[in-house]
């Protein structure tokens, strides 16, 4: 029998995994800002085997300030919400859809060109809610999930839509794209596994 205390310490290391990343994003951005030279260069440079290591550090970095801020709040919510299932369940997500997305967009972007920034994440954490809240789990599950996908869709869908088709310039559409396909693709293989298990 769980007591109120236990729920609390589980709610508290559940949130605290997007919380700790974002952390984690403001330190190394802090640290760009006031040590020599430049980490984006560290992020994904398509077409160059030698910058693989940025499907995981390139959605760490940022290319200024404003870049981390506007990604910061989405990546929280979104981030939180993925959290629910478990902090296990959101490293899980957060891997898949960093490997996805980062992949993607090394074969499809422009030889040579670099892609930093958190958003493959939250394209990939906003594909997850949204396909999850369809996935077969029992009806009480399946309406609170469809009630939070309608209003994640409310509040997010129209900047995603417009991320992936209208991108402006100098905005990697590529990242989005393949980072909702990631974290889509990891809903499905999660409902799978959880139908799999319930048969």
């Amino acid at each position: 029998m769980s007591t109120p205390v236990d729920s609390r310490s589980s709610a508290v290391s559940r949130f605290a995994s997007p919380a700790l990343l974002v952390a984690l994003m403001w330190a190394i951005q802090f640290a760009d800002a006031i040590l020599p030279g430049s980490f984006t260069g560290f992020g994904l440079r398509s077409w160059d085997t030698g910058s693989l290591p940025g499907l995981v550090l390139g959605p760490l970095l940022h290319a200024s300030w404003p870049h981390l801020i506007g990604n910061t709040l989405p990546l929280l919510v979104l981030g939180c919400l993925v959290a629910v299932e478990g902090a296990a369940r959101f490293w899980l997500v957060t891997a898949l859809v960093a490997l996805v997305g980062g992949a993607g967009t090394w074969l499809v972007n422009a030889p040579g060109t670099l892609t930093v920034g958190a958003s493959v994440l939250v394209f990939g954490y906003f594909a997850y809610v949204v396909v999850r809240a369809v996935s077969p789990r029992p009806i009480a599950h399946r309406l609170a999930y469809a009630l939070v996908a309608l209003v994640v869709i409310v509040l997010y869908g129209g900047s995603m839509l417009a991320g992936i088709l209208g991108a402006g310039p100098g905005v990697s559409w590529q990242a989005h794209l393949f980072g909702a396909v990631g974290g889509g693709l990891t809903a499905l293989a999660g409902s799978a596994r959880d139908g799999a298990r319930r048969a």
